[in-house]
């Protein structure tokens, strides 16, 4: 303020101002006779000491503006709690308080029963540490591995990594038991975006199987009100994305477009490009084949000939076509009078990325937010990179890849072996003194989760220790510590959450210790975590049965009977954790794999349609299982018995959201059921 009131007051005292009047006709010939005087080097003095005061009051109030327009978009952007979010901080509190209280009246020799009791801040969510971008991103979407999801969008994404496995499981066809390291093609973990996904809607819902669907919303993500609502293509207009994420914003259209197509069997065209304008967002090689809903034609032409066809059906859920527009054309040509004929009198919405002279520009940045002087100004679009719009279109729309049992794979690793004296004598010096893991402990997680001293349930007060004992259960021979990371929370850095997982272990080592007087459950030798070789896991021993199954000569169906009887239930039952899906396929593929086998070797037909009973309910989606009763059945003479397992095959299929006609595959990709 100083610097800006202080000069004119003192110009005004003591020059005057520079320009008291308009000089006159001989003013002006006396100055150009003799244009230097005391005067004139005055009054050019003055101006210049005016210009420069006007100088600084211009860089001073831009700014002001800066940030005055800065602080309103925070304000705008804040993440405000939501009702729920109050009502269980609150709840929090009351809990933390309360289990204090508690804990100061109980008895000393009290000790708590529950096997996953989870504890005040419970590390199995995201640390406290985290950046700026993604608390702003919580508040309507999910920060994925590159790029940024509408809430809706990351739910879709992750019903649809539900749907995948679901299908997987469909489509697998039982054979010989094998080497519990299966190499199955179809077994491969889905990409890191959608783990992330599906961790955020577990975080958020307590269930990763979320296919419910709130409503229609348009290809430019979703509907839900608040900060960084996620933005809307007005229907019937050209709008020109630019700006540092516009092609980020643009690949978030294809996923999302491709996802609402799977939410909604109608067979409609709701994205239209070109092969070009789809090898430059994502690249020419390998190519991508365009999910169900999104047309890829060979030139803009036949592009612009497709969106001028009025759409076969009506609008989904009888909604307002304009409201939520079906169909979009996106492309990078800039072609503006030909785009405004196009959408002219009609509901197609027309996104041009990059410049484009006369149409309305949206300027997205890289976490796309939009900055136009529309009346959607303020929004935040889906933004993804080209890798991870290939993983989401790859889990959407997959390749067709043989669903069969892996053939032999070499030279099965054994099971964990018992620690060396070398080892005992390696541990000894770095001063671990625990004892070796009694044959009393027992960690059970097929059925259930519990780990157990003498049968009784030893308490894991944090929910990421349990996930770690499951983690480690599934890979005997042991894990860094990055790998636990990665697993329990994904999506986020490892370097970040060295120490939680640190604490995590510690508590988990200190509960077992104090349970049984110094035993020692997981072992931390040379970066790596791992159980005990002497603990008793009912997934090992299932492993050891199969291992057997597929090695012996004399005696296999007794083998196989082994299998089926150390499968209890499903690996890690009642748990939704995104990395257990293929190793949860895998145990079930070995239990299945050992009925059939089974049943095989029967003679008589109703022997085997009880155990092929006995594997449908081990699985109730594999279609091969359900084909082979339904042949015992029409061979027993049952023919009715036999439609109606058909028929309630197909219903349960229907419920669970995959497309399915005559048992054959009708489309490329499950659908969603009408209303999911």
């Amino acid at each position: 303020m100083l610097v800006v009131a202080a000069p004119p007051v003192l110009l005004l005292n003591l020059t005057g101002w520079p320009l008291p009047g308009w000089p006159t006709g001989e003013q002006l010939w006396g100055w150009v006779a003799e244009p230097i005087t005391t005067g004139t080097v005055t009054a050019a003095l003055t101006l210049g000491a005016w210009l420069l005061w006007l100088l600084v009051v211009t860089v001073v109030v831009l700014r002001v503006l800066v940030r005055v327009r800065a602080v309103a978009r925070w304000v705008r952007r804040m993440p405000l709690p939501t009702p729920w979010q109050a009502a269980a901080t609150g709840l929090a509190g009351v809990a933390v308080l309360g289990t204090n209280t508690a804990a100061a009246a109980a008895p000393a020799t009290e000790q708590p029963t529950a096997t996953t009791t989870p504890a005040a801040g419970d590390d199995s969510r995201e640390p406290s540490n985290r950046q700026a971008s993604d608390l702003e991103g919580e508040a309507a979407g999910v920060v994925v591995p590159g790029g940024w999801l509408p809430r809706e969008t990351a739910e879709l994404v992750a019903a649809t990594g539900v749907l995948l496995w679901l299908w997987r499981r469909r489509s697998y066809q039982p054979g010989a038991v094998v080497d519990p390291r299966r190499r199955d093609a179809d077994l491969a973990p889905l990409p890191a975006v959608v783990a992330v996904a599906q961790t955020a809607v577990t975080t958020d819902t307590g269930q990763t199987d979320d296919r419910t669907s709130r409503g229609n919303h348009p290809v430019g993500g979703q509907g839900r009100a608040g900060p960084a609502a996620a933005a809307v293509f007005p229907p019937g207009e050209v709008v020109a994305l630019t700006g540092p994420g516009a092609r980020d914003a643009a690949r978030g259209i294809l996923v999302t477009a491709a996802l609402r197509a799977l939410r909604d069997p109608a067979p409609v065209v709701r994205l239209i490009t070109t092969r070009a304008d789809l090898d430059a967002l994502l690249g020419p090689h390998p190519p991508v084949p365009a999910p169900a809903g999104i047309h890829v034609a060979a030139t803009l032409d036949d592009a612009l000939t497709l969106a001028a066809t009025p759409p076969a059906t009506a609008p989904p859920h009888g909604g307002d076509r304009r409201a939520s527009p079906d169909r979009l054309l996106l492309t990078h040509t800039p072609a503006g009078d030909r785009l405004a004929a196009a959408v002219a009198d009609s509901d197609l919405t027309v996104v041009v990325v990059g410049d484009c002279p006369g149409l309305t520009v949206w300027t997205v940045d890289a976490s796309g937010h939009t900055d136009t002087l529309h009346p959607w100004d303020g929004h935040r679009m889906c933004v993804l990179d080209a890798a991870a719009t290939r993983d989401l279109l790859t889990v959407i729309n997959p390749p067709d890849t043989p669903a069969t049992s892996s053939a032999p794979t070499p030279a099965p690793t054994p099971p964990p072996r018992p620690r060396t004296p070398d080892q005992e004598t390696n541990r000894r010096t770095r001063g671990d003194t625990g004892r070796p893991g009694p044959p009393a402990w027992r960690l059970r997680v097929l059925g259930g989760v519990g780990l157990f001293f003498q049968d009784i349930p030893a308490p894991v007060r944090r929910s990421a220790a349990l996930q770690a004992l499951v983690f480690l259960a599934v890979h005997p021979d042991g894990a860094t510590g990055r790998d636990l990371i990665e697993a329990i929370w994904p999506g986020l850095p490892a370097h970040r959450l060295t120490g939680r997982l640190y604490t995590t272990m510690s508590d988990l080592r200190k509960t077992i210790r104090d349970t049984s007087d110094g035993a020692t459950v997981v072992e931390h030798v040379d970066d790596r975590y791992r159980l005990h070789p002497d603990l008793d896991v009912d997934l090992w021993r299932l492993h050891h049965a199969a291992r057997q199954a597929a090695t012996a000569v004399d005696g296999r169906q007794r083998a196989w009977q082994a299998v089926i009887d150390q499968h209890p239930g499903v690996l890690a039952d009642g748990h939704t954790w995104p990395w257990l899906d293929p190793h949860r396929e895998s145990v079930r593929r070995h239990v299945i794999d050992a009925h059939v086998a089974l049943a095989d070797t029967r003679t008589d037909p109703r022997q085997a349609l009880t155990l092929l009973q006995d594997a449908i309910r081990v699985d109730p989606y594999n279609e091969n299982l359900h084909q082979r009763a339904a042949r015992l059945l029409t061979v027993l003479g049952d023919h009715d018995t036999a439609t109606a397992l058909l028929d309630g095959y197909r219903d349960r299929l229907t419920e669970a959201g995959l497309a399915h006609a005559g048992l054959s595959r009708a489309r490329r990709y499950p659908a969603f059921p009408n209303g999911a």
